[in-house]
């Protein structure tokens, strides 16, 4: 099989450049797209991917038109693509259903949900011309713990991981996996910023994370699809 292409939505914040460090080891060749031109900048530092195996887009994922035309554009770059992890995300909490408000929950469900539908979307018409290909969702275990205090987030959540069993049904018999990876937290600075009296010991850093995505990347979890994957380190 020749080298693998791999596609990272939102893939330079911490999970991607741990993921990304990971699949160049594997000799993979990457398309990433970013939204914030410093994260882009530290991303291409950390990596340090030579121009000709890395393709980094500044792309608004919420938007259907800019994400298809991505994936399009990574497929006549590279000539195709393996394997699509959507790590666009975002959490917002601190608020109970009754004091919600449009915005933030539209924000949750854009964010989300509809990045990870569209990039879903998006990749299947070049998956399945060539009848292999993985997909990878990050979902959370709000979506079945649901914590109070954060419903908008947690419903975002349930719906990627629906999209994920969906999605995988659908093209079970294209030889496309698609799986769900689940972190009930990862220890980033942002995390530690937002939530600064926790104990985060036992929270589980993004190459931990990267590591269980990239074997769902790789050809050898191709028994494995439609899966919901807890990655909860020791939070249980």
């Amino acid at each position: 099989m020749p080298e693998p292409v791999i596609v990272l939505t939102g893939g330079t914040g911490h999970l991607g450049t741990q993921l990304a460090r990971r699949l160049k080891d594997q000799g993979a060749r990457l398309a990433v797209s970013y939204l914030i031109p410093e994260e882009a900048e530290a991303f291409e530092a950390a990596v340090d991917l030579d121009e000709d195996r890395l393709m980094l887009r500044r792309v608004d994922s919420t938007s259907p038109e800019q994400v298809a035309e991505f994936f399009a554009d990574v497929a006549e770059t590279f000539g195709g693509f393996n394997g699509v992890a959507s790590l666009v995300g975002v959490w917002a909490g601190g608020r109970d259903i009754v004091d919600e408000d449009e915005l933030r929950l539209d924000r949750m469900l854009d964010i989300n949900l509809r990045s990870a539908f569209y990039a879903v979307r998006a990749a299947i018409p070049h998956l399945s011309k060539q009848a292999w290909g993985r997909i990878v969702l990050i979902g959370s275990t709000a979506a079945t713990d649901t914590p109070i205090g954060q419903a908008a987030f947690n419903i975002s959540k349930a719906g990627v991981q629906a999209l994920g069993t969906s999605a995988a049904a659908e093209l079970a018999d294209r030889g496309i996996t698609v799986n769900v990876v689940t972190p009930s937290i990862i220890d980033t600075p942002a995390t530690r910023a937002a939530l600064p009296f926790s104990d985060y010991v036992d929270w589980p850093e993004p190459d931990e994370i990267a590591s269980v995505v990239a074997y769902l990347l790789s050809e050898d979890s191709g028994v494995v699809t439609g899966a919901v994957i807890p990655t909860r380190g020791k939070t249980l």
